[in-house]
């Protein structure tokens, strides 16, 4: 970026980072001062970036520019202290050992050296050049150099930009001549405007006013003060949101009393008792959007991507007993999705023919025969503190990390600090946590390796782009603020997105998801590009290259692991993006915003789960992939002219060499049969209802997967199963 016409050599406070590209190596000058081959190898493949700070001493008068050097992966340079008075100074170096050193302000005519005096800008003319003389302290570092350096102004490339011009000599009196190009990054605010009208100008300096008027705010002291205040807030809000209702009244989002296909074994016997029972319950709040991954069937249908919710349009407000509770509450009015809520569940027992509804913003499906297990609400209850707070603590959360920003401005790293552990634990306690309520133990046992990755993501690429920002907080609070939130919220900010999982099974069965994929990456390649041509204008485009390329290939090596799945879980999405917003630019803002934000998000919410997977651990319930046995009644077999109760359905016997042992069968959904034989007796259904059919292989009392249903209607009509699993 090239540095604005404003910016003259008489106050050179700002960012800087060195372009490669444009700049001559140094890596000889380095040797013949001394610096060891493994130190010039790590300055080579690092960024340097110079904080600048450029003013007037009040009790002397002197000029001052104190410059902080830091170095990309995590290594900081040497600082610099100079007065511009060419008064000797001693000083032993990290990097150059025992030096000595002076410093002025001079005109350029009165540089003597044709390769420092020629070159610079019309204001660098007029305002002067620094002129720096750093020789070795011989007599301490056994070495003799001298580096006689001009610093100012000089167009580049057709852009205006910082160089120093590098005169060295060496120990046996090698001559380099060396020019260094730096990068202008210090992004002027947004928001302090100046108006020219003919003669006269107008400012209008909302981030100089906002700094200056709450500068008295800025004490340490009182943001001490106020982070343990909020400590002891947040806990009481916590309390008060998941602590003061008994954590067996808790039920979460996908909470039923009937578990899918066999999981009640026979007659449904381990999820009884069946009726005469009641529980009073507390449902968190947003379940309307936690859906079925996977369809599941009910009756002769196939439901997915929607809370399961069968029947609630009787009078009655009746659900089967596989319904997902909290979002059943919900249609029926017992408590709002945006606050949560109590209520009480009343076990009915069988009831027959589950009518279909929509209210409330959800919809319910039917099922036309008899279940042995439903329920009702009763808004009655004994519970109390039932309101989900998570909206409360996000709008005090968000004024919090506003305050920080605005208001209490702490240094970048304590800020940095504040919004890792402010997002972590909103999603850990308020958001999205792991369990209901929230498990404090897992939360713990997550947040100290989630604060290792995030020291990383400070040395990486933080500390060289929000310490940019430090003039313009109300600029920084909307870059960071606004896409860190959208980052933590995750769960919320891409819900509308037909993606769960970055697995090819998930996105293949969803509607929209391959669309949506497709956008997403355009919009990655995008941002990319952009930060790919960044990233070349400092010159640091084949370091960056050369780490993601080794990374691509180990990549590749860990998703060719015979027997394991490559899961890139979204925490990991963002560690390998991060890296690549180390450059203070106000996209790099808004890039590290989400990703600091995406990151907390999948930590705290799912824990770290491994880059690698096994196909079982990325199944949940979807279908095993098991042989299916066949149903040998079938539409052409099948006498109508029988009366039901002497009905008897034949099956396949199992195939020669398989190592199944016997059948599972379920009958309207419940697991009616287990064992060896061939056949079954439907005389213990109700005629004039529609029956549906289901059969599994077993192996040791474990079922496979069951096929789809086989429907027999009131009227004889017998309806043969689909093909694959149900």
């Amino acid at each position: 970026m090239a540095a604005p016409e404003s910016m003259t050599t008489q106050n050179l406070t700002a960012v800087f980072v060195m372009n490669k590209t444009l700049s001559d190596s140094t890596d000889k000058i380095l040797e013949l001062q001394g610096v060891s081959w493994f130190k010039r190898k790590i300055i080579a493949s690092s960024s340097l970036t110079l904080y600048v700070k450029h003013y007037k001493s009040e009790s002397d008068g002197q000029e001052h520019i104190d410059i902080k050097q830091v170095l990309s992966g995590g290594i900081s340079g040497s600082d610099e202290e100079r007065t511009l008075d060419w008064q000797e100074r001693h000083k032993d170096d990290s990097t150059f050992g025992a030096v000595i050193g002076k410093s002025k302000r001079m005109k350029v005519e009165e540089v003597e050296d044709e390769y420092l005096r020629n070159g610079w800008t019309e204001d660098t003319i007029e305002h002067g050049v620094i002129c720096s003389y750093v020789v070795s302290d011989t007599e301490k570092s056994k070495t003799t150099w001298t580096a006689h350096q001009i610093w100012g102004f000089e167009v580049v490339n057709e852009e205006r930009r910082h160089v120093r011009h590098l005169k060295f000599t060496g120990p046996k009196g090698e001559e380099i001549k060396a020019r260094l190009v730096y990068d202008y990054y210090d992004p002027s605010p947004l928001l302090d405007y100046t108006f020219r009208r003919g003669h006269k100008s107008f400012s209008l300096a909302l981030e100089s006013t906002l700094i200056r008027v709450t500068r008295p705010l800025t004490n340490p002291w009182l943001f001490v003060l106020l982070a343990a205040a909020y400590i002891i807030g947040l806990a009481f809000l916590s309390r008060a949101n998941s602590f003061q209702t008994p954590s067996d009244a808790w039920v979460d989002c996908t909470s039923t009393y009937w578990l899918a296909n066999d999981g009640c074994g026979l007659n449904g016997e381990a999820c009884g008792p069946f009726e005469d029972q009641t529980f009073d319950f507390r449902c968190p709040s947003q379940c309307m959007s936690v859906v079925l991954q996977n369809p599941r069937t009910v009756g002769d249908e196939q439901v997915d991507f929607v809370p399961l919710i069968v029947g609630g349009g009787d009078s009655n407000k009746t659900y089967r007993g596989d319904s997902f509770i909290c979002a059943a509450a919900v249609q029926a009015g017992m408590f709002s999705d945006t606050t949560g809520g109590c209520a009480t569940l009343q076990l009915a027992g069988n009831f027959t023919d589950f009518l279909g509804t929509t209210a409330h913003g959800l919809t319910s499906i039917g099922f036309p025969t008899v279940f042995p297990l439903s329920f009702r609400f009763s808004p009655s209850n004994s519970l109390s503190h039932c309101t989900d707070l998570r909206n409360p603590a996000l709008a005090f959360d968000i004024l919090v990390t506003w305050l920080l920003f605005w208001i209490l401005r702490p240094r970048p790293i304590v800020l940095y600090w504040c919004l890792v552990c402010i997002g972590y634990w909103h999603v850990a306690l308020f958001s999205q946590p792991q369990g209901t309520p929230p498990p404090l133990d897992t939360a713990f046992g997550t947040f100290l390796p989630a604060l290792f990755i995030a020291y990383g993501f400070w040395r990486l690429a933080f500390r060289f782009v929000l310490p940019a920002f430090s003039k313009a907080p109300i600029e920084a609070s909307i870059w960071y603020l606004a896409t860190f939130w959208a980052g933590v919220l995750t769960n919320i900010t891409t819900d509308k997105i037909p993606i769960d999982r970055l697995v090819a099974s998930d996105i293949a069965q969803r509607p929209g998801a391959v669309t949506a994929l497709i956008i997403i990456i355009i919009i990655l390649v995008v941002i990319v590009i952009n930060q790919i041509r960044v990233i070349r204008k400092t010159g640091w485009l084949p370091h960056y290259a050369r780490w993601y390329i080794i990374g691509g290939l180990v990549t590749l090596v860990l998703a060719l692991l015979p027997g394991l799945e490559l899961r890139i879980h979204h925490y990991i999405l963002a560690m390998v993006l991060i890296p690549g917003t180390a450059f203070p630019t106000r996209l790099s803002a808004i890039y590290q915003g989400f990703l600091l934000g995406m990151f907390l998000n999948g930590a705290a919410a799912f824990g770290f789960d491994s880059i690698l997977q096994t196909v079982a651990d990325l199944r949940r319930d979807a279908p095993l992939g098991t042989d299916l046995p066949t149903f040998l009644t079938n539409s052409t077999t099948f006498n109508a002219s029988i009366p039901l109760q002497s009905q008897v359905i034949f099956w396949s016997p199992i195939p020669d060499g398989e190592s199944w042992d016997g059948f599972a069968l379920l009958v309207d959904d419940v697991e009616r049969y287990v064992g060896t034989a061939l056949n079954y007796s439907l005389s213990s259904l109700q005629a004039g209802l529609p029956h549906f059919f289901r059969l599994a292989f077993t192996n040791n009392g474990e079922a496979g997967d069951f096929t789809m249903p086989a429907a027999l209607w009131p009227n004889g009509t017998w309806t043969d199963p689909l093909p694959g699993p149900s």
